[in-house]
């Protein structure tokens, strides 16, 4: 059958396809990459060289270790064939060749190292100057006189490589270290290699936020923050709509300050903006300026609002701005050329250059926002400044909504109690209850998060991990009741002093007793107020001192207390009557000097003022002990007996307190019951 010459062509096209891919495999983009060069190949080369260097001329060398006396020795038998003296010091012997091959005390050197042949030598080397070595050897034959006369040549060498290495070397590896620290240092900056990162240093570190790294976070994970929010809205519509401000010759704040105290919420408020805005966000820290290389900060300032400047409209984001923010010209004993003052003034700089139509807002946060520098605050700069503060009733319930979407919850939970059982906690502090409780939950096998276990994650949160296993004698046990049952008694007993909810003695944390009050979320306190709450914070070491007629050490956290509360009084809030209408607290923290702002005479006569209030207070939790006396020692023996106690528990012994509310008086005693029927189910 005859072939056919289409399908010869065919079989040929396909033989030189294969042969044409065989040639440009690994060079294509589907074949095996090249190794990328790395610095550390130049660091192995050099080893290597100055290894094989080593090695080499070890093995060029053969001369043995030699003395004087062995070559006098030698040169008697007339073994010696001549000598060369190199430099002037290193003095090398050559063994005639009939004695290397006859003689068996030459058997180490005769051979080469290179093969069997004879050794040409030099044999043999040592250290002897050339001047004593020559007038030695003319003695010896004039003492000897012989026709065979060795001769001696002087050569000088010169070691170029040798002295090449030595100090090429160490300047290499000193060069490697160098690199390597700068490498650390520039956080593995990306975009070159090895050495690269070394003129990346002065380069923004901040973490960039736009259309590929999108940001998830808007303001319904916001709970709470009310007035914050609206505020940072209008920033947001700007940067959606900027023409509809712009037209009628509105100018947007440049720089937006969130304060207020940690864990409110600051760092994801600012995240909802940039995720509501649908902007490009850097993201970064004061402290990613602070480098220590001078210059490194306002560099990487200036490299920060030059990228801004790019990708405008956008935000910026400075966390913790105070890192670099600090007022300048204070307790500066690093001299004038201060890193991190250079920093401020760059970034003080780069913000009021900005123009009105550039887009770009810049967002700060701190909680130490009265020690920044009035330059950095004036308007024009942060001409904004919003406090976040921390949440009330409403919107702790809030935040904990958002908190229990995760959790597996049971009916018995209710957010406006929970709400209710955590004043003055932060929204991180809300998000650490939800989780405290969830691992309650999970500690003891239940399937749901209960009511109770809420309750338990806020006394682990506040009082600390309960010790059952801490040993107390009976009689501290004792003294432990009383103290808890007196600071319950006083705080029952007058009326502006905080509800009491809980009271126990078993150990939590540093403390061996605890009660928790329930107080007034109020916005203003007047003088009444604050002396009960003092009453009752020494009610305990009162009730020390009516039943056993001696005190304790236990009241340290009750004395710390009252001392900070009647120093406020006096020197900050202008509440006593001796001092008047005074305060002498700086809510800018612009004092110049670390001094105090009153003589001496006025110190004593605040320290007086002080000892006075505390001491009348002290009088006035004794005096009411002891009119209730019989009362005192029921709660305690109560309190030894079941070791927790509740306010059901002080109301039958004291009575109802005329002055509770009756919208409060219901709630608190279906929470009372509810976790006196817990601890019962417990036990």
């Amino acid at each position: 059958m005859a072939e056919n010459p289409n399908q010869k062509q065919i079989d040929k096209l396909k033989k030189q396809f294969a042969k044409n891919n065989n040639e440009n495999k690994g060079s294509g983009p589907n074949g095996p990459k090249k190794p990328a060069f790395r610095l550390y190949w130049v660091y192995a080369i050099v080893i290597a060289l100055f290894i094989g260097m080593n090695i080499f001329s070890a093995m060029t060398f053969t001369a043995k270790d030699y003395d004087y006396q062995e070559f006098e020795a030698a040169l008697e038998l007339g073994e010696v064939d001549r000598v060369k003296i190199i430099n002037e010091k290193s003095i090398q012997v050559f063994i005639k060749e009939d004695v290397l091959r006859d003689a068996e005390k030459y058997a180490d050197v005769r051979e080469s190292n290179w093969g069997g042949e004879i050794n040409p030598g030099p044999h043999y080397a040592f250290q002897y100057p050339a001047e004593t070595f020559e007038q030695n050897v003319k003695e010896f034959y004039s003492q000897q006189p012989s026709e065979d006369e060795i001769a001696i040549v002087y050569e000088s060498q010169e070691n170029f490589l040798g002295d090449i290495i030595k100090w090429v070397l160490p300047l290499v590896i000193m060069i490697a270290i160098w690199m390597f620290i700068m490498r650390r240092m520039s956080g593995g900056a990306p975009g070159g290699g090895g050495g690269s990162q070394i003129f990346n240093i002065g380069k923004s570190r901040a973490k960039v936020f736009d259309k590929d790294t999108e940001v998830k976070t808007t303001f319904n994970e916001v709970a709470g923050m009310t007035g914050a929010k609206e505020e940072v809205l209008e920033i947001v519509d700007f940067l959606k709509n900027p023409t509809k401000y712009t037209e009628l010759g509105g100018r947007i704040p440049k720089g937006v300050m969130l304060s207020g105290p940690p864990g409110t919420g600051k760092t994801l408020l600012a995240k909802a903006v940039a995720g509501e805005a649908k902007v490009p966000f850097f993201s970064l820290s004061g402290s990613d300026f602070v480098e220590m290389f001078v210059g490194v900060g306002a560099s990487r300032v200036r490299d920060l609002f030059k990228q801004a400047k790019e990708k405008s409209p956008c935000i910026i984001f400075i966390d913790e701005i105070d890192a670099i923010g600090r007022a300048r010209g204070k307790n500066n004993f690093t001299g004038g050329n201060d890193e991190r003052e250079n920093t401020l003034n760059q970034l003080l700089t780069e913000m009021d250059g900005f123009g009105t139509n550039e887009h770009v807002i810049i967002m700060a946060a701190t909680n130490r926002a009265d020690i920044l520098d009035r330059a950095l605050m004036r308007a024009g700069r942060f001409d904004r400044i919003i406090y976040v503060d921390l949440p009330e009733l409403n919107e702790r319930e809030d935040i904990f909504k958002v908190h229990l979407k995760g959790i597996k919850t049971d009916d018995s939970v209710d957010v406006k109690l929970l709400s209710k059982q955590t004043p003055g906690f932060s929204g991180a502090d809300i998000a650490n209850v939800c989780n405290e409780a969830a691992l309650i939950a999970a500690r003891k096998g239940n399937k749901h998060v209960g009511k109770q276990d809420f309750l338990d994650a806020v006394d682990r949160i506040v009082g600390g991990l309960e010790k059952k296993t801490k040993i107390i004698t009976p009689q501290e046990k004792k003294v432990i009741a009383y103290h808890e049952a007196g600071h319950a008694a006083v705080s029952w007993l007058l009326e502006h002093a905080a509800p009491l909810v809980k009271v126990t003695i078993v150990p939590r944390g540093r403390s061996l007793g605890a009660a928790w009050y329930l107080p007034d979320e109020r916005q203003i306190t007047t003088t009444e107020q604050m002396l009960d709450e003092m009453a009752a914070t020494m009610g305990g070491r009162a009730a020390e001192h009516v039943v056993f007629n001696k005190i304790s050490t236990g009241a340290l956290s009750d004395l710390e207390k009252v001392t900070k509360q009647a120093r406020a009084m006096v020197t900050i809030y202008g509440l006593n009557d001796e001092l008047g209408n005074i305060t002498y607290y700086d809510s800018q923290g612009q004092s110049e000097y670390m001094q105090k702002p009153y003589s001496e005479t006025t110190a004593e006569k605040i320290d007086k003022e002080i000892s006075t209030i505390i001491e009348g207070q002290y009088q006035r939790a004794i005096e009411l002990l002891r009119s209730n006396r019989d009362k005192l020692d029921q709660l305690a023996e109560l309190l030894l007996d079941k070791e927790v106690i509740f306010k059901e528990n002080v109301k039958e012994i004291f009575g109802p307190r005329p002055w509770d509310k009756e919208e409060d008086v219901i709630q608190e005693e279906v929470l009372e019951t509810e976790e006196k029927d817990s601890e019962s189910s417990k036990e």
